[in-house]
């Protein structure tokens, strides 16, 4: 099993990797800036474009977009989020998704069953709006949106596509207050991709098996 894992330096997407390595699957883990693991910043296209390139022919089972960013915690309302900030969040959480996929679609299809696992937010919810974090909501809404729509595409290609809500995580982002560890949301996002298939493909779950509702 080929495994791609965006943002797997640290948090959630280093757990993953950890965890998939130590149960013998090939791990592609992938970090912003230099370091260990293969570069791609997937806010530059031509970064996403020379790790596909460098696969060859390689098969892809599972591609999980996991890097993500979250700039405005804490912005003012009154004279906060600028525009360039705007730019960013979605260059990443959303754009440098959907430009990932479309860089390894042809590793996924070559996959007897590809996967892909786009990680949102519970935030990214119409059932949840007690305001702020406008554009980490925004960006993870779109997220969703975007996953619901590869699912419809992709079915033609037994491509399955779920999207997930990671739980709120002692991570940089989440904080130290947040309910669980990367490893516990690891251990579910993980067995949650397993589930997938062109059953359940388009599902908003969160990582303990609970669909959400977008």
């Amino acid at each position: 099993m080929h495994v791609l894992i965006t943002g797997a330096n640290r948090g959630i997407g280093k757990a993953m990797l950890d965890q998939y390595s130590a149960a013998g699957a090939s791990v592609t883990g992938t970090q912003r800036g230099a370091g260990d693991l293969h570069r791609l910043d997937v806010a530059d296209p031509a970064s996403i474009r020379t790790l596909a390139e460098s696969m060859a022919d390689a098969p892809l089972d599972l591609l999980v977009c996991n890097a993500g960013v979250y700039a405005d915690k804490g912005q003012s309302l009154d004279d906060g989020y600028p525009p360039q900030m705007w730019a960013e969040g979605f260059a990443t959480n959303v754009t440098g998704a959907f430009l990932t996929v479309q860089a390894f679609l042809p590793h996924l299809r070559r996959s007897k069953a590809g996967k892909i696992a786009i990680i949102s937010s519970q935030m990214a919810s119409d059932t949840r709006a007690p305001g702020g974090s406008y554009i980490y909501r925004a960006s993870k809404a779109a997220a969703l949106n975007l996953g619901r729509n590869l699912s419809t595409d992709l079915a033609r290609d037994g491509i399955s596509v779920g999207i997930y809500h990671p739980g709120w995580v002692r991570t940089d982002m989440g904080g130290a207050a947040a309910e669980i560890s990367v490893e516990e949301s690891a251990t579910g996002l993980i067995a949650r991709f397993a589930a997938l298939g062109p059953e359940n493909t388009g599902c908003f779950e969160t990582w303990d098996g609970q669909q959400h509702p977008y």
